[in-house]
């Protein structure tokens, strides 16, 4: 019998994350000031981050250490397994190999807890009482309960109200590790009730929630705000699952050909692909990279690339990212950890280089392929996450139409157990594909900041 599961033992749970900074073809446009348009420095960010989360977003070295306390939290769930998807593989007729990390054995469910824990750890090492953010689908928002209740911090959530409402077990899950939660845009921040004033039925979104925690912040010194994707500290942090991925494969002696990732952010697509990325830019391999967005938010595939704003209402730093405009209000799709408007810089700058392709999918072939993932392997995959496995079985097939063998990896980055609505919706034949219209996209990227 051939082996399908590979575990690495706990002493290999990696010492340091890797950061991607060293190794890019050029820097990183710096962030600029939202008032002055001037490049921001550490005390500009000192309002809303730990100085040790500072200093891990500006800096340059190629590794940068875990300490021993986060390493013992991350036992709870890491090393996470690597699988190999015999039955899809079998089902699908491809010579190809598809293999996959499952970041769902963690508590909260999915990835997120890998930037969770150190986040609230440099939090209360800080001697802050309270972190403030905001969450999509609820499965950051969950990560940050979790780990803020390992370190005895208060936690302020603001849910994206189409979310809050078609996610309601993510709510008890972060109500059970003692966080407070807030369907955003909410009356509790002047920028929800600008909002609300506006629109008063708003479904909501990651940029209004960010705008809302982000003002919490600013304006409680007790508080700091805390983000679950897009900053290249949450990337950094991520790089346990790609560092752990590359040490499974070297084992079995395979190397990827392809590596996949949803992106809404950039956080699960970056923790798997840039250990990788590190062997493409610094040794010439040609492995391929798929950042697999929906199309009802096409911030990499219809976006621009240039300075924006990170939350809706322009209290944030800018920086130079594919974005769709900052106003831009996605449509309710049910992959809510995949609506914003924005990408990370990092992975943004890589795509401007070719280094990593973008592509975009409808929601209905997503959960035809997360229902045929889970009739295989037994999975039942995060709408976030299926956005991985239509691209994977999309190369799988395309390797079978050209008779190659060809090496498959892709991040299966959280469980869909909380998401059984929207697969009875999809099951139904209730869901309805959203692209958005080419003059809305226009219409948003109007609203985009003068920049120099």
């Amino acid at each position: 019998m051939s082996e399908s599961r590979f575990m690495l033992s706990q002493k290999d749970i990696p010492t340091h994350w890797y950061n991607i900074v060293a190794d890019l073809p050029a820097p990183l446009a710096p962030p600029l000031h939202p008032g002055t348009g001037q490049p921001i420095g550490p005390a500009d960010l000192a309002p809303l981050f730990p100085m040790e989360l500072i200093l891990q977003e500006v800096s340059t070295e190629r590794y940068i250490p875990i300490p021993e306390e986060i390493r013992e939290i991350y036992k709870l769930w890491r090393p996470t397994p690597l699988l190999r998807a015999v039955r899809l593989e079998k089902a699908l007729g491809t010579p190809a190999k598809i293999y996959y990390k499952y970041e769902g054995v963690s508590p909260a469910g999915s990835h997120k807890p890998n930037t969770a824990v150190p986040q609230a750890y440099y939090n209360a090492k800080e001697g802050v009482k309270r972190i403030s953010t905001e969450t999509g689908a609820g499965q950051w928002g969950s990560s940050l309960a979790f780990a803020c209740q390992l370190f005895g911090l208060e936690c302020l959530v603001y849910m994206v109200k189409v979310s809050y409402h078609q996610k309601p077990y993510r709510r008890s899950m972060m109500h059970t590790w003692g966080a407070r939660v807030v369907a955003s845009p909410s009356t509790d921040t002047h920028a929800g009730r600008s909002i609300l004033a506006e629109h008063p039925d708003s479904p909501g979104s990651l940029g209004i929630a960010i705008s809302e925690a982000v003002e919490v912040a600013a304006s409680d010194p007790d508080t700091r705000y805390a983000l679950g994707s897009v900053l290249n500290h949450v990337l950094l942090h991520q790089t346990v699952i790609g560092q752990e991925a590359k040490q499974a494969l070297a084992a079995i002696g395979d190397y990827p050909d392809v590596v996949i990732g949803c992106v809404g952010g950039g956080s699960s697509f970056a923790g798997l692909a840039f250990p990788f990325l590190q062997d493409r830019l610094t040794q010439g391999r040609q492995t391929r990279f798929l950042a697999v967005e929906p199309a009802a938010c096409p911030s990499l595939t219809k976006g621009k690339f240039a300075y924006d704003f990170g939350d809706a209402v322009g209290m944030t730093p800018m920086v130079k990212m594919f974005t769709l405009g900052h106003t831009f209000m996605p449509a309710g799709i049910h992959a809510g950890g995949l609506r914003y408007h924005g990408m990370a810089p990092l992975i943004s700058a890589l795509v401007a280089t070719g280094d990593i392709t973008p592509v975009a999918y409808h929601q209905n072939p997503v959960f035809a392929a997360a229902v045929k993932f889970a009739r295989t392997e037994g999975i039942i995959p995060a709408p976030e996450s299926a956005h991985a496995i239509v691209a994977a079985i999309d190369e799988a097939l395309d390797a079978k139409a050209k008779g190659e063998e060809r090496v498959i990896v892709f991040n299966l980055s959280g469980h869909g157990f909380f998401d059984m609505t929207a697969y009875d919706q999809y099951l139904a034949g209730n869901l309805v594909d959203y692209e958005y219209p080419a003059d809305a996209v226009a219409e948003a990227l109007q609203h985009l900041p003068v920049v120099g």
